[in-house]
């Protein structure tokens, strides 16, 4: 099949930026840059380029591989290539995962990603200027608390991400990364460049971020690094296989693997170059999690010359970024329910928005009304849905894709697709695809599961 009944990208670079969306989210922008600040700087940041290299990037290329090969959904790909290659119709359950995977993953994504839709008005409109810690807590709290609050900007949020992605692959997917993933790297840029004039903490926020401190890397900075590598490019959900299927035949795989995971690292590594020096400046723990989102950093937005416009300006940013990953989200299931209804994608859309959405208030509702109902032992709706698809369905997605491709496929099928890089750097990445990288992201879920 030469190309996906849902649409192209009609290039290479399109596919590009919507796969570097997709990778590029929330994590990116606070979670990365201090879990490298905290286990090393330097060391970590290098082990962690050394992770992407062994096992993101070859997971990725599979993934890219095997959704350009089939055309379809993530879903019914597997089911294709099985038969083509003659393998256990049991594979088939890898789409099935993936798809599962990403649609309770967007249920909740979207209640995070509603909170900075929020602070993107609240930062507008000045409400932090001149903010002590304690109205910023406050502040946080009043958000999380109220049910009707949390569930109305999840609301809004996953109405923005259903509407981009009914329009299809050309009007809606492809002209929306066309537009804010330029303006998302502009945006970070602008950031870095104020933090480095502004700030006076700038040096400080980079030798947080880039300073070689052996005696803080250990073993678990490895594992995170690992577990890094493999979470931050969306793998393991069937996003980027449902892309790969829109990518045109004459697109080389690997270097566009190369560029994403390249991309991707350098929004993590300049966003911390932004949040660092503004929490330094203003004397603050440059703690993890929502913390740093939504209390340290409109803290120091609000104590700094600017920092209304340059605050609003960075969650612009966030927003992108929480948008261009949502769309990639769901596009698996969306795609499976056109093919198999035969409907339309506006139907298909809203079906899929709409039953994230009704998921998505147990999500919304574990902040407030619910947090004291736990599912999974000792966990909330939120966390219980956190856990089941980041700890253990998307590392065993990744595992089963790469031991697919590299066991399998067929390998006329593998040599097709990589038809364009030279028969020793596909050894290569048969040898990763088969055995570091499918070994390296099981470490990590067992050591998450068991050890953790």
């Amino acid at each position: 099949m030469s190309e996906s009944m849902h649409g192209m990208w009609s290039s290479r670079l399109m596919f590009i930026l919507a796969a570097a969306g997709s990778a590029v989210g929330l994590g990116n922008i606070w979670r990365f840059p201090y879990v490298a600040g905290e286990n090393g700087g330097a060391a970590f940041v290098l082990a962690y380029l050394v992770c992407i290299s062994l096992i993101g990037v070859p997971i990725m290329v599979a993934e890219i591989m095997l959704g350009r090969a089939g055309r379809k959904s993530p879903i019914n790909t597997m089911q294709d290539l099985t038969v083509q290659s003659g393998s256990r119709p049991g594979w088939r359950v890898v789409g099935w995962m993936g798809a599962l995977a990403g649609f309770m993953i967007v249920s909740f994504y979207a209640v995070i990603a509603g909170w900075a839709v929020a602070y993107l008005i609240e930062m507008a409109s000045g409400t932090f200027n001149g903010a002590d810690g304690e109205f910023a807590a406050a502040k946080f709290t009043s958000l999380t608390s109220n049910p009707w609050t949390v569930v109305g900007w999840h609301t809004l949020f996953m109405a923005m991400t259903t509407f981009i992605a009914a329009r299809g692959v050309g009007e809606g997917l492809e002209k929306t990364v066309k537009y804010l993933m330029p303006t998302l790297f502009v945006l970070l840029l602008v950031l870095v460049i104020w933090a480095a004039v502004s700030s006076g903490h700038f040096m400080e926020g980079l030798s947080f971020l880039f300073a070689f401190k052996a005696d803080q890397f250990s073993t678990d900075s490895v594992l995170m690094a690992m577990g890094q590598a493999f979470f931050t490019l969306s793998l393991g959900m069937g996003a980027i296989m449902a892309y790969g299927a829109y990518l045109p035949k004459s697109a080389s795989i690997v270097s566009s693997a190369v560029t994403i995971a390249g991309l991707d690292t350098l929004v993590a590594l300049l966003s911390g170059m932004v949040i660092f020096p503004i929490v330094f400046a203003n004397g603050l723990e440059p703690s993890a999690g929502p913390g740093l989102m939504f209390i340290t950093l409109p803290l120091a937005f609000g104590q700094m010359a600017a920092g209304q416009f340059f605050g609003t300006l960075f969650f612009v940013l966030v927003v992108f970024a929480a948008i261009t990953s949502a769309i990639s989200i769901i596009e698996p299931a969306i795609a499976w329910l056109v093919e198999k209804l035969d409907s339309s994608r506006v139907v298909a859309a809203c079906v899929v928005g709409g039953a994230g959405w009704l998921v998505g208030i147990g999500s919304a509702l574990s902040f407030n009304t619910w947090s004291d109902l736990t599912f999974l032992p000792g966990k909330t709706f939120f966390d219980s849905m956190d856990y089941l698809a980041n700890n253990i369905m998307l590392p065993i997605g990744g595992v089963l894709i790469a031991a697919f491709t590299g066991w399998a496929l067929s390998e006329k099928i593998f040599n097709e697709q990589l038809a364009d890089v030279s028969v020793g750097v596909r050894a290569v990445l048969r040898v990763l695809i088969r055995f570091v990288a499918p070994v390296s992201v099981f470490f990590v879920f067992l050591m998450t599961v068991f050890f953790s």
